[in-house]
């Protein structure tokens, strides 16, 4: 334990403290002391206990006032947080969605691929076949003049 010299309302006094909290000591009392003189001036002399008690209840008020905003401050983070929570379930599911998109329109195109190829060999085979008609038709016809 360390032992600090506090100067409070021109009186000295003698705290324990951890160690290495000395400096964090010193600033809280320093405080202290500038709430208890800056009231004192402004309230006059109305006895050091009831100046101290206007002290307390002022750095109280302040610790539950900050304490206030760290809550609302805490809430508005939950919040975000969930609404973080909620965008990102967001992202996930589009992006499974565009994925199966994808992927039906990727068979899509490979089946109207596939379409496509039988249908132009459909085309050939009628060509070919035609062609193989017409052929037949021409031959039979100079068969038949060279008969006649």
């Amino acid at each position: 334990m360390a032992n600090v010299n506090i100067n409070f309302n021109g009186k000295e006094f003698l705290l324990s403290c951890e160690d290495g909290q000395e400096e964090h000591l010193e600033d809280l009392a320093t405080n202290l002391n500038t709430k208890f003189n800056n009231l004192k001036k402004s309230l006059g002399n109305i006895g050091e206990n009831k100046l101290l008690l206007i002290t307390s209840i002022t750095v109280m008020d302040e610790y539950f006032e900050t304490k206030k905003k760290i809550d609302l401050q805490k809430n508005d983070i939950k919040q975000i947080k969930e609404k973080f929570k909620e965008l990102k379930t967001l992202v996930y599911n589009y992006k499974d969605d565009k994925e199966v998109e994808i992927n039906d329109l990727i068979k899509n195109q490979s089946d109207l691929k596939n379409e496509i190829d039988s249908q132009k060999e459909n085309y050939e085979n009628l060509l070919d076949k035609t062609a193989n008609e017409i052929e037949s038709f021409i031959n039979k016809h100079d068969m038949s003049s060279k008969a006649q």
